[in-house]
């Protein structure tokens, strides 16, 4: 039992270490020019559950607005699926490489009593903005369950609420205390391979140093596919992956 716990809180604490800690002594990438890319649909084959309407009349600001107020639990054109997070899991080149940091934040909006983006990605320690655009308050709370917990009220049209993550974990979720239909998920990465499906249920996945990976296809509702695939230099490939329909 003594041996069982001084596990946990050795894992725990690797878990917590600074992530230049856990990177400082992988190689940083350089860039060949033969890098391959990773392409694809996804799709879902049947019926899911259908969008219901949102009783928004607890905030006459989103009522006003004549918002579209509608659940995005699953999000569909035809049979084309958006809003699916397909990234690299594992593989040599992420264990043994880091790579370059973005110098721009990426962008997580309050709109129309909406998060939008539904599903983003960002890497550990880049700053992610969060931006009120509605003339009312917010609330935002993610429930990490590595990263630190926070929960902060937002004003109307203040400046954007700048947080970051220091660890990678999939997938963060957000929600509002004071809107509860407001929901979103961000994904941290310690690497820049990932995508989230569009409108069109594309994604695309570029500069990735050749190599075996196992990657991950990730809906918030609908579960998550696994694969093993290989890359050679200078490839394009196209990987499709294809969810079962949710309608009861």
């Amino acid at each position: 039992m003594f041996t069982r716990t001084l596990a946990i809180l050795f894992v725990a604490t690797l878990l917590l270490l600074p992530h230049k800690a856990l990177t400082q002594n992988k190689t940083v990438y350089k860039s060949t020019g033969n890098e391959a890319t990773l392409t694809g649909f996804v799709t879902i084959k049947g019926q899911s559950v259908e969008p219901r309407r949102i009783d928004m009349t607890a905030d006459p600001v989103c009522m006003e607005g004549n918002y579209e107020g509608y659940t995005e639990y699953v999000v569909r054109n035809g049979d084309k699926l958006a809003n699916v997070l397909v990234y690299f899991k594992s593989g040599e080149a992420l264990r043994l490489l880091s790579f370059e940091a973005p110098t721009t934040p990426a962008l997580l909006r309050r709109r129309n009593c909406r998060f939008s983006p539904r599903v983003i990605g960002v890497r550990v320690n880049q700053e992610l903005n969060i931006e009120n655009n509605d003339a009312t308050y917010h609330n935002t709370h993610p429930t990490p369950k590595i990263n630190p917990e926070f929960n902060r009220s937002q004003p109307p049209y203040t400046p954007p609420m700048v947080t970051k993550f220091e660890v990678p974990e999939v997938a963060i979720p957000f929600k509002c205390n004071q809107h509860p239909w407001e929901k979103a998920y961000v994904a941290v990465f310690d690497h820049p391979f990932f995508a989230t499906s569009d409108a069109f249920g594309r994604y695309e996945i570029k500069g990735i140093p050749p190599g075996k990976y196992q990657i991950v296809a990730w809906h918030e509702t609908l579960g998550e596919q696994e694969m093993e695939i290989t890359l050679v230099p200078g490839e394009v490939r196209s990987v499709d992956f294809l969810f079962a329909g949710n309608a009861k």
